[in-house]
C-alpha cells in the first residue's frame, strides 16, 4: 500500500483557531497570517454564496478579515467557536452589502422617476384652462350682440378692425368703439386689473 503524499501543509494538523484568535487579539501578526490562511477560503465561500458576485465577494472577504484583526479582543469562546464567529461576521457583512446595493438601486430608480416627472401637473393645467374658458364664455354673454360679434371676429377669428367692419357692414369707427367697450366690460367681468 502506498503512503499518501501531501503538498504544502499536512491536512491532518488543523490549527487551533481559538488560540490563533487569542494571539491575534494580542496583536500577533504571525498568528493573524496563520488564521488568515485557515479561514480565508471559508470566508470567501460564505460571501460568494450570499453575493453571487466574485469581485464583491472578494471585497467583503477582505473587509471581514480586517474586522477579525480589529475586533479579535471581543471574541468570546464561551459563545461559540472561532470559525462560527468569523463566518457569522462574513455572512452579516455580505448581507449588509446586498442591502446596500439594493438600497442604491432603489435610490437610482426613484431619482430616475423624479427626472421623468413633468414640471407641471397636466390635469391641473387642463382644469384651470377649462375654468378660464367657462368664465370667458360667461363674460362674453354679458356683452351686447355688436360687442360680442366684434370681439369674437377680432380675437377668435383673428380679423383686423377693417375686416371686422366689413364683415358686420359697419363703419370702422363704430367697430373700434364697440371693441373697446366690449374689452373693458370683459376685463371688469373677468376681474383683471389694468
Amino acid at each position: 500500500m502506498k503512503e499518501a503524499v501531501f503538498i504544502g501543509r499536512n491536512p491532518s494538523v488543523e490549527p487551533d483557531l481559538e488560540q490563533l484568535v487569542h494571539e491575534v487579539a494580542l496583536g500577533d501578526q504571525d498568528a493573524f497570517a496563520g488564521l488568515f490562511d485557515a479561514v480565508a477560503g471559508s470566508v470567501l465561500g460564505v460571501a460568494r454564496a450570499v453575493l453571487r458576485d466574485h469581485a464583491q465577494s472578494e471585497e467583503v472577504a477582505q473587509e471581514v478579515l480586517v474586522e477579525v484583526w480589529r475586533t479579535a479582543p471581543r471574541y468570546r469562546p464561551d459563545r461559540g467557536t472561532a470559525i462560527n464567529w468569523i463566518l457569522t461576521l462574513a455572512h452579516r457583512r455580505a448581507v449588509d452589502r446586498v442591502r446596500s446595493v439594493e438600497a442604491a438601486a432603489a435610490r437610482d430608480t426613484r431619482a430616475a422617476l423624479l427626472d421623468r416627472t413633468p414640471e407641471f401637473d397636466q390635469v391641473t393645467e387642463q382644469v384651470e384652462t377649462r375654468l378660464e374658458q367657462q368664465q370667458v364664455r360667461r363674460c362674453l354673454r354679458t356683452l351686447t350682440d355688436l360687442q360680442r360679434q366684434s370681439v369674437t371676429l377680432a380675437y377668435y377669428r383673428g380679423l383686423t378692425y377693417r375686416e371686422v367692419a366689413e364683415a358686420l357692414a359697419l363703419p370702422l369707427g363704430t367697430v373700434k368703439t364697440r371693441l373697446r367697450d366690449g374689452l373693458i366690460r370683459l376685463r371688469d367681468c373677468l376681474g383683471v386689473t389694468a
